[in-house]
């Protein structure tokens, strides 16, 4: 019988990268009432998202700057910065997230002059917690696994 040599095989070397599409959803709620923005964060963070209130646009956009976000549930009439003050500056920086705006009145003048700043849903306050859930699921398209970008409408510059 003859001895046949063999050269070992290498193996490859196994990099294990995060899954980060298996990472509960991040969520942003800017709410100057601290009640409701309480509620809400407790609401979706017992159904299983990650989940950080702030308490007006101004800490909301601060936010924005030192983490990544997935959804920004906010009010519009807030003191130092409002919702859609801070939807202009979050659209202005190029930063595409989807928006629920959750108002005791909404700003249906400032989406008719900017269309580009209505968000992808609205929830009249008072609410529900089923509301917000049922809104929050939609809006994060949860059932279809799409976790596409938003598309955005830019303002044009030349009128």
């Amino acid at each position: 019988m003859k001895c046949i040599e063999t050269t070992p095989i290498e193996e490859p070397a196994i990099t294990i990268i995060p899954d980060h599409a298996n990472s509960p959803p991040r969520i942003l709620v800017v709410d100057d009432d601290s009640d409701v923005r309480q509620l809400s964060v407790d609401v979706l963070a017992d159904s299983g998202y990650e989940v950080e209130g702030v308490k007006d646009g101004a800490a909301g956009w601060d936010a924005l700057q030192n983490n990544s976000y997935d959804l920004i549930i906010t009010d519009n009439k807030m003191p130092r910065m409002t919702g859609i003050e801070m939807l202009e500056r979050l659209y202005a920086a190029g930063m595409s997230l989807p928006v629920i705006m959750a108002t005791r009145i909404l700003p249906t003048h400032e989406f008719a002059r900017k269309p580009w700043l209505t968000p992808d849903a609205t929830l009249q306050k008072p609410f529900s917690n089923v509301d917000l859930l049922a809104t929050v699921k939609n809006v994060l398209h949860t059932d279809d696994g799409s976790d596409g970008p938003r598309e955005t409408i830019s303002p044009n510059i030349s009128e």
